[in-house]
C-alpha cells in the first residue's frame, strides 16, 4: 500500500451516546498511510468513540466509513478493562487472537522490551503468571500499548498513552512514535509529546460535533484556530457595524415617507443579506472554573505523621524509615519512577491501615485515585456528589450540587448520567467537583492531571496551591507541579 493512499474516510458519518448525546454530526474526513495524526477535543466530546468507530466496536447511526480491505487495526485503550484485572499477564496478552498462539511467551518478551516494560529476568515465565491487577499504573500503561502492539497492525490507536507514565517511559513512548513506520493516531492531552511526532490533527468540536483537520502539530492547530477565531471576530465586527449604520439610514429614510419609503425597503433587504454573510465564530473549548476545596473545619495541629513506608525494589518488597509530619496547609510531593509503589502507598495512608504511618483522628480524607475506582458506577453524578456533601455536613440541596457540578463542566442531562457512562475526563473532573464538596482535612491525589483536558489544569493546579488543609500529591507532569506548593518532597527511590 503506497504511502499517500486513503486508509480510512469518514463520509457524513452521525453518531450519538444515548438519545441526547450526540458526538458526529455529518462528520468527515480521511486518514492516509503512514500518517500521525493527533486527535484533539474537550472532555467528553467524543474521542474515544472516533477510535471505536474506525475499529468497528461501534457503528455509525448514519452516513459512511471505510476502511481500505484487509487493513489490520488495534487499540491501545487508556484503562485496563475491570475486567481484565484478573487475567495473567499471558492470558491478557492471547485475548486479541481468535485462536490460541503458541509461541505467545517470546512475542510477550518482545513487545515488552518494545515499550521497556521489564519481568524478572530470572523467573520471567512465572511473571508471566502476574495478575494484571499487580502492576502499578504505569506499568498499565505500557502493557495496555504493549497489548495493541503485539497485534502488530496497519493502523495503530492509541487512546491517553502517556497517563501514568513517568518521564522515562513518556521519552521512551515518544522515541518509538517517531521511529514508528505504520500508520498511527493518537489521543493526548500533553502538547509537548504531540508535537514531536504529530503531521496532522483531527480536531472534534464538542459545539458542532464536527471533525476539523489541520496539517501539522499541536502548535501549528492552535495558532490556526486563534488566528482563524479573529478572522472571523474582526469580518463580523466590521459587518456589524455596517449593518447598525444601515438600519439607522433605513429608520430615517422611513418616517420621511414617500418614495423614501422604497429606498428604506432596499436598505433593509440589504441589512437581512449582511446579517446572513456574518459567520458562525468557531467557539474554543470551555474552561472549567476558578475553584476552591475547602478545608475541613476545626483542623489544627498534626494530621498526619509517616515514620516507614514500603517500596518496590527489584520486584521485592522494601522497607524504608524516614520520619515525616505533616500538618494543616503543608503540601507533600511523594515522586519516584513507575513501578516502585506510589499508589499502592497513596491507597494505603488513604485508608490509614499501612504500619508505620496514622492519620489523626477526626480527619475526613479526600482521595483521588487516578482509576476512580473509589466513585460508584452504578450511581449518577447527582447520586455521588450528594453523599459527598452529607458526609462532610455539607449543603446537599439540588441547586447547589448542581452549581457546582456546572463549575467543572458537567451540566444538564450528564448529572443524572450513571458515572460508569462518563468518559474518563470527565469522571476526573466528577472526582474533583466531589472533593470541593467533601471538604477534607487531609488531601491525597494520585496522579490527577490523568484524561484531564490541558485547558483544566492551570486551574486545578491553583486550586491545589491554594488548599489549606494537608496534601499528598503524585504527578509525573512538571509544568503542573511547578504551579503547585510544595513544602516536602519524599522521593521513594532514595
Amino acid at each position: 500500500m503506497a504511502r499517500a493512499d486513503t486508509i480510512v474516510s469518514f463520509d457524513n458519518v452521525s453518531h450519538s451516546f444515548g438519545h441526547k448525546k450526540p458526538i458526529l454530526d455529518e462528520a468527515s474526513f480521511t486518514l492516509r498511510q503512514g500518517s500521525k495524526t493527533t486527535l484533539m477535543g474537550q472532555n467528553g466530546a467524543g474521542k474515544s468513540t472516533i477510535l471505536g468507530l474506525i475499529a468497528g466496536v461501534d457503528v455509525p447511526e448514519s452516513g459512511k466509513i471505510t476502511i481500505a480491505h484487509g487493513l489490520s487495526i488495534a487499540i491501545g485503550r487508556q484503562v485496563v478493562a475491570r475486567e481484565d484485572l484478573e487475567l495473567t499477564v499471558r492470558e491478557f496478552f492471547q485475548k486479541p487472537f481468535t485462536t490460541k498462539v503458541y509461541d505467545i511467551d517470546p512475542r510477550i518478551d518482545e513487545v515488552l522490551e518494545v515499550v521497556n516494560l521489564k519481568l524478572t529476568p530470572r523467573d520471567a515465565r512465572g511473571e508471566k503468571e502476574r495478575k494484571i491487577r499487580s502492576f502499578s499504573g504505569g506499568q498499565q500503561a505500557r502493557l495496555l500499548l504493549a497489548y495493541a502492539l503485539i497485534q502488530d497492525p496497519d493502523l495503530l490507536l492509541l487512546d491517553e498513552p502517556t497517563n501514568n507514565l513517568d518521564k522515562a517511559g513518556i521519552e521512551h513512548l515518544t522515541k518509538f512514535l517517531m521511529a514508528y513506520k505504520k500508520t498511527c493516531i493518537v489521543i493526548s492531552h500533553d502538547a509537548q509529546f504531540l508535537n514531536t511526532f504529530s503531521d496532522g490533527v483531527l480536531y472534534l468540536d464538542v459545539h458542532t460535533h464536527k471533525v476539523e483537520q489541520y496539517v501539522g502539530n499541536y502548535n501549528n492547530v492552535i495558532a490556526e484556530i486563534a488566528a482563524r477565531m479573529e478572522r472571523e471576530n474582526r469580518k463580523n465586527a466590521m459587518l456589524a457595524k455596517e449593518i447598525q449604520e444601515k438600519k439607522d439610514k433605513s429608520n430615517f429614510f422611513a418616517n420621511k415617507g414617500g418614495q423614501m419609503r422604497m429606498v428604506a425597503k432596499r436598505m433593509r433587504e440589504k441589512v437581512a443579506e449582511m446579517e446572513e454573510e456574518k459567520v458562525v465564530v468557531r467557539r474554543e473549548d470551555k474552561t472549567i472554573r476558578p475553584f476552591n476545596i475547602p478545608v475541613q473545619e476545626g483542623l489544627s495541629g498534626v494530621v498526619m505523621e509517616i515514620s516507614a513506608f514500603t517500596t518496590i525494589k527489584n520486584h521485592k518488597q522494601v522497607v524504608r524509615k524516614r520520619e515525616i509530619t505533616l500538618r494543616k496547609n503543608e503540601h507533600l510531593l511523594l515522586v519516584g519512577p513507575n513501578g516502585i509503589g506510589k499508589s499502592t502507598l497513596l491507597e494505603k495512608l488513604s485508608g490509614g491501615n499501612t504500619p508505620g504511618a496514622s492519620i489523626s483522628h477526626g480527619v475526613r480524607v479526600g482521595y483521588y485515585r487516578q482509576d476512580f475506582s473509589n466513585l460508584n458506577f452504578d450511581k449518577t453524578v447527582m447520586q455521588e456528589l450528594t453523599a459527598a456533601a452529607r458526609e462532610s455536613s455539607n449543603k446537599s440541596d439540588e441547586e447547589r450540587l448542581r452549581s457546582v457540578a456546572a463549575g467543572f463542566l458537567i451540566t444538564g442531562e450528564l448529572v443524572a448520567t450513571k458515572i460508569g457512562h462518563l468518559s474518563e475526563g470527565q469522571k476526573g473532573l466528577v472526582a474533583f467537583a466531589r472533593l470541593v464538596l467533601l471538604a477534607p482535612g487531609l488531601l491525597i491525589l494520585d496522579e490527577p492531571t490523568n484524561h484531564i483536558n490541558f485547558r483544566h489544569l492551570p486551574v486545578i493546579a491553583y486550586a491545589l496551591h491554594e488548599y489549606k488543609g494537608a496534601m499528598i500529591v503524585v504527578s509525573h507532569v512538571p509544568d503542573f507541579v511547578s504551579g503547585i506548593r510544595i513544602d516536602q518532597i519524599l522521593d521513594l527511590e532514595k
